[in-house]
């Protein structure tokens, strides 16, 4: 599998040539050009995907050209958002559109990125784009806020800037005044490498995907039954054994630390938290199969490559589970700068409970251990949890309920609404329907902090649309699945309530179909959508 190459639509912009007519020849109908494409003015038209908290229109437009700079006040991370934006653009318009670092106030008639900290009400991820004729002005009060609202800005440009060839233009931008911040903190997607396994070039694309639209969370799920994808050097026949194969009887493939790390980095680099999952005790047949002490018959199980659930189970009451568990969660701690280790905790039917309670007691004092703050599917709610650890909701209301109760906070993801791994509807030739079909307009229409009693706004830390990978083993299949859903999930998460409609979205998806194709994404045409 590889990184799909560049791919755009172009922009023809085609102008009538003079129709000569010589004496004596029989005349014909002039030819009559298509219609120009109009200029966009109105800046709360555009198909901005999440939708800002306010815009406002003044009716203009401004002009990128060539001679235009884009001048930076700030740290080398207001810097580098700075260059990100030119290296958007710089390809479609065939430019280089130079990064002027400045202390002193920019000059009009270009752009121009400052961090200003004053600006509290806008948090710590918010922004303020202002677009006059004379130019476009970026603030922030913290560098990611930049970078999303370069999201926004890119939004705004037409479809042909994700070329990477050169296109014809013009680069014209609405004016007016947009101020934005996020509805929750984390906003977020989790794809599955352990079943099917996806390499450097896939998982890079995919963060990208979640960067245009403004989530800030990657939650890699690592293993599972199917194969183990992150080398830990402690145990190496993880990988060597464990990662050999995959669903179907694939070759599978793992991860190097060294190969985690850039992919943490090229995460970073966007402003977006990788999360790291280890399913236990359940979903472990691939290091069951690998180091057979992890079993309490002392004897190592077949390698797995079907799609059942619930079998496997690490033996629980043998202190070598203990010991792998916290090389394990070391390791990759040690390479994760971000705050969160998930452990899973999920369909572990093979675990008496009785197992189970003291299991992931005692696997949360490990992750706290090694400094961070452990995740679990909502059945870890049963345990001792309390303010330390998180619960990824998507099935049960009632262990959300329970651990609200015990002071977690949740990460909801009911599988009825946000598991991308659904089929759209019968029809779909990917995916799976056991939670629910979901199209386009179910995975939209939903509210996480009013979908369970009892459970409110101040309860959630926010949303997560995992893709779990037993029908999908190839880009394209990602694609299928993510998109059109994707975009509306980043709404979910970052939109204020009061601008989320169903009907002004499905207008503003439909214009990102366009976006799609530009970027030779293999989306879903649904039929709920105008395309």
């Amino acid at each position: 599998m590889t990184k799909k190459g560049p791919h755009f639509i172009p922009w023809i912009f085609r102008v009538a040539g003079a129709c000569l007519i010589m004496a004596g020849c029989t005349s014909a109908p002039q030819y009559q050009p298509p219609p120009q494409p109009e200029i966009p003015t109105d800046l709360t038209q555009a198909a901005l995907i999440p939708y800002p908290v306010s815009v406002a229109a003044s009716g203009g437009v401004f002009h990128i050209t060539g001679e235009t700079r884009i001048y930076v006040t700030g740290p080398d991370a207001a810097q580098q958002v700075a260059q990100a934006l030119s290296d958007l653009i710089s390809p479609a318009m065939g430019t280089s559109l130079q990064v002027m670092p400045t202390d002193a106030p920019p000059p009009p008639g270009h752009i121009s990125l400052t961090l200003n900290p004053a600006d509290i009400a806008l948090g710590e991820e918010g922004y303020q784009l202002s677009i006059t004729p004379e130019g476009i002005s970026l603030s922030a009060p913290q560098p990611v806020g930049l970078f999303w609202g370069v999201q926004t800005l890119r939004q705004l440009m037409p479809v042909a800037v994700e070329a990477r060839t050169v296109q014809a233009g013009p680069w014209i931008i609405p004016t007016g005044t947009i101020r934005d911040y996020p509805d929750y903190a984390y906003r977020g997607s989790m794809l599955d490498v352990a079943r099917h396994f996806f390499g450097m070039d896939e998982v890079k694309r995919y963060i990208d995907f979640l960067a245009l639209y403004k989530l800030n969370t990657l939650h890699l799920h690592l293993s599972d039954d199917q194969g183990w994808r992150i080398e830990i050097k402690s145990w190496p026949n993880l990988t060597a054994h464990g990662g050999s194969t995959e669903v179907g009887g694939g070759e599978g493939g793992f991860f190097t630390q060294e190969q985690y790390k850039e992919l943490v980095r090229y995460a970073q680099a966007r402003y977006i938290t990788l999360i790291p999952e280890i399913d236990m005790p359940g979903h472990t047949n691939s290091a069951l199969a690998s180091y057979p002490e992890l079993n309490c018959d002392g004897k190592a199980p077949k390698l797995y490559t079907g799609t059942n659930v619930g079998f496997s189970t690490l033996c629980t009451d043998k202190e070598v589970t203990y010991a792998f568990i916290d090389s394990v969660v070391r390791e990759i701690s040690a390479l994760t700068p971000g705050p969160y280790f998930h452990i899973g905790g999920d369909e572990s039917h093979a675990t008496k409970k009785e197992d189970y309670i003291p299991f992931v007691n005692r696997v949360t004092e490990i992750v706290l251990k090694h400094g961070k703050q452990p995740i679990g599917w909502d059945e870890t709610a049963q345990a001792n949890i309390n303010n330390r650890s998180v619960i990824q909701l998507w099935a049960s209301a009632e262990y959300g309920q329970m651990g609200v109760g015990k002071g977690a906070s949740l990460i909801m993801s009911p599988a009825n609404k946000a598991y991308m791994d659904m089929q759209y509807d019968s029809t779909s030739r990917l995916g799976l329907h056991w939670a629910a079909y979901i199209e386009v307009d179910s995975g939209y229409s939903w509210n996480p902090a009013t979908r369970i009693p009892g459970i409110g706004r101040e309860h959630i830390l926010g949303i997560e649309a995992p893709l779990w990978s037993e029908t999908i083993s190839t880009l394209d299949d990602i694609e299928y699945l993510t998109f059109p859903r994707l975009p509306g999930y980043a709404e979910i998460g970052w939109s204020p309530d009061t601008v989320r409609n169903w009907e002004k979205y499905r207008k503003r998806l439909a214009a990102h179909g366009a976006r799609f194709k530009a970027m030779e994404i293999d989306y879903y045409p649904s039929p709920k959508i105008d395309w």
